[in-house]
């Protein structure tokens, strides 16, 4: 089967929510409705995780940490969430999790780095190692096998304060949103980066509300989260393996009605990020084109 044609039904939907920065419609999801085709390609192939460290557990949060050649910076990161989820749990707002540290192709020592944190935290840090690189990828299959309530992710660099989790978890099992992520780009945000990065961040974001329809506002915040029947119903259609997974992940949530939370950020650029921007930018934008085909054939499909 052609996967270029696959996409999700769209979830059974609800008067839509005004509450805060909620965008998109609300949407039940429940019982059989988020059970994708049984003819729908595969969310991960197992056998693309060739090393583990560990096992999923039964949590409330899986928060993911997607790396490549990280090691400069892996345990001191790890450490500091591990140290800030440990503490912060409060009435109201508590949850269980586990950090996983997803490895993607690492050539250097990130995965003896992220296997010796996982042996000596096995309470609360797993492991994976892919064989292929690709956040995206990476992603797919540690969310693919996690049995969390939620699954999350935050970039290696903690670019985004990480006092915020509990916003991002917590709206998903309190505030009753299926998709939340942050946002660089509210008013009420604060953002420390280049004149550069800001105006290739807010050109892309525009265009996809152009473009595509885009009802949220930033599609690349490295700060996302989202219930596990929303990741069961969406990830078998995610097509992209690299840095266009978030934005093509949040356009299929918003066109299958699902409910997302996009909240202001506390945010502090990398200097040091690897991102190549030219080679992003051009898959992103191929990745737009192809996405226009999928939202259109979605449309035709709910009017028939």
């Amino acid at each position: 089967m052609n996967t270029a044609t696959q996409t999700p039904a769209a979830a059974t939907s609800q008067p839509p929510a005004t509450n805060g920065h909620v965008n998109a419609s609300v949407t039940t999801i429940s019982g059989d409705s988020i059970v994708p085709s049984i003819n729908a390609p595969a969310a991960a192939n197992a056998s693309s995780i060739v090393e583990r460290v560990g096992e999923p557990r039964d949590v409330d949060a899986d928060i993911v940490i997607p790396v490549y050649n990280e090691q400069e910076q892996l345990a001191e990161s790890v450490l500091r969430l591990m140290s800030h989820l440990a503490s912060s749990q409060i009435e109201g707002w508590a949850y269980t999790w586990q950090i996983v540290i997803a490895d993607n192709a690492s050539t250097d020592d990130t995965w003896p780095i992220a296997s010796r944190l996982a042996a000596q935290y096995p309470d609360h840090v797993r492991a994976v190692r892919i064989a292929a690189k690709g956040r995206g990828r990476a992603l797919k299959l540690a969310w693919g096998e996690s049995q969390a309530k939620t699954v999350a992710y935050m970039d290696v660099d903690l670019s985004t304060d990480i006092a915020q989790t509990g916003v991002l978890i917590g709206s998903l099992l309190y505030g009753g949103a299926d998709v939340s992520f942050g946002c660089r780009l509210f008013d009420e945000s604060q953002v420390v980066r280049s004149a550069k990065r800001e105006f290739i961040s807010r050109t892309y974001n525009g265009m996809l509300r152009v473009l595509l329809g885009a009802a949220f506002h930033d599609a690349q915040c490295g700060f996302k989260a989202m219930t596990a029947p929303a990741a069961r119903h969406l990830l078998p259609y995610v097509q992209d393996n690299e840095w266009f997974f978030d934005t093509e992940l949040l356009l299929l949530a918003q066109a299958t009605n699902m409910r997302m939370y996009e909240f202001p950020v506390h945010w502090i650029e990398d200097p040091g990020t690897t991102v190549n921007i030219p080679d992003t930018v051009a898959k992103d934008l191929k990745g737009m084109w192809r996405m226009n085909g999928t939202l259109n054939r979605m449309r035709l499909a709910a009017a028939a």
